[in-house]
């Protein structure tokens, strides 16, 4: 599976790991930035671009999905979600990954850094990606909702 990772300067460790994790699990991974540790680095244009990238793919019939990661994983997972067509959940466990992917069908996930241990991050990201939308007709229906007001705004409801 190819993941598109962004991240801020609080989640650069963090991501450097997981892009070897990933890498050695066989999955194509995308680094969208940052590149370096930089305290001042303005993080939005990072996950802006990994959650383009992911609806990108997708919208191509790639295979994909992203990661974006920070302090708490809140402005990330803002960022992430003004990308029309992005679904972005924050998660701080692995059941609120798997979750997001079963009920939302998320594309990516927000990740807190500074929260959690290296282990606990990395079990996150992993429930995430191997867990599969549950395509339930509930599901769909909520999605489609959501779509259609990002879509047609007030008109829509």
């Amino acid at each position: 599976m190819k993941v598109h990772l962004g991240t801020d300067h609080a989640g650069f460790e963090f991501k450097e790991v997981l892009k070897a994790h990933l890498g050695e699990a066989g999955h194509q991974v995308v680094d969208h930035g940052a590149f370096e540790y930089d305290a001042l680095d303005d993080y939005p244009a990072f996950c802006i671009e990994a959650a383009q990238a992911v609806v990108d793919d997708v919208n191509d019939g790639v295979e994909a999905l992203g990661v974006v990661i920070g302090g708490s994983g809140n402005g990330e997972q803002m960022a992430a979600n003004k990308v029309k067509g992005a679904r972005t959940a924050l998660a701080w466990n692995p059941e609120i990954a798997k979750l997001a992917r079963q009920h939302n069908n998320a594309q990516i996930v927000s990740v807190g850094a500074r929260q959690l241990s290296e282990e606990e991050a990395l079990a996150i990201v992993d429930a995430f990606l191997a867990e599969p939308f549950s395509g339930d007709e509930r599901h769909e229906r909520r999605i489609t909702i959501m779509a259609d007001y990002e879509d047609k705004g007030q008109d829509a409801l």
